[in-house]
C-alpha cells in the first residue's frame, strides 16, 4: 500500500497555499468522491451482463425484497428508492417492456396500479444479485472484516447525519 495517493497530492497543495484552513474533510470527501468513480462503473458492468442499468436493477430489487407477490405500488417503489414518480414511471415502461415487471390495476384501488415483478425479472434480478453481491465482495476484499465492519459503522452514521429524516 502506497503511503500517499493522489488526494493527498490535491491535500498538499491546498495546505501550502492555505495553511489556515483544516483539509482533513476535503481529504475524506476526496476520497469517497473517488471510490463513486471507481466503484460505480465496476457495478454497472454486472449490471450491463443482465441487460439492466443500475436504476433498473434498483427498481427489480426493491420488488425481490418485497416478498411475495413480489408486488409494490409505483408511489412504494418511489419512495424505497427516493425518486420522482416521473422518474420511476420511466424506469417502469422500460422494465415492462423488457418483460421484467407487468402493471395491473389495484383491485383496492381502480385509480392505482401495481408493480409485479415476471419470472423472468425474478430470474434475472436473483442472478444479478448473485454476481452483483460476488462483485462488490471482491471490490471491497482489500479490507479486513473488521475494517469493513468499522467502514459499514462510520458510513452509517455519517448517513444518519446527513441524510433528512422522514
Amino acid at each position: 500500500m502506497s503511503d500517499e495517493d493522489a488526494v493527498d497530492a490535491v491535500v498538499s497543495a491546498w495546505q501550502r497555499e492555505r495553511p489556515d484552513l483544516d483539509l482533513t474533510a476535503i481529504g475524506v470527501a476526496g476520497r469517497m468522491g473517488r471510490l463513486a468513480l471507481v466503484l460505480g462503473p465496476a457495478q454497472e458492468r454486472v449490471f450491463g451482463k443482465f441487460g439492466l442499468q443500475r436504476g433498473e436493477f434498483d427498481v427489480l430489487a426493491a420488488l425481490r425484497r418485497s416478498g411475495t407477490p413480489y408486488t409494490l405500488i409505483p408511489s412504494e417503489l418511489s419512495a424505497t428508492l427516493m425518486m420522482s414518480r416521473a422518474g420511476m414511471t420511466s424506469r417502469l415502461d422500460r422494465l415492462e417492456k423488457a418483460g421484467f415487471v407487468e402493471r395491473a390495476l389495484d383491485p383496492n384501488d381502480r385509480r392505482s396500479f401495481r408493480i409485479r415483478l415476471t419470472d423472468q425479472g425474478f430470474e434475472a434480478v436473483d442472478a444479478a444479485m448473485t454476481e452483483h453481491t460476488a462483485n462488490v465482495s471482491e471490490l471491497l476484499s482489500g479490507l479486513s472484516g473488521k475494517e469493513l465492519g468499522l467502514l459499514d459503522d462510520v458510513l452509517r452514521k455519517l448517513l444518519d447525519y446527513l441524510e433528512p429524516q422522514a
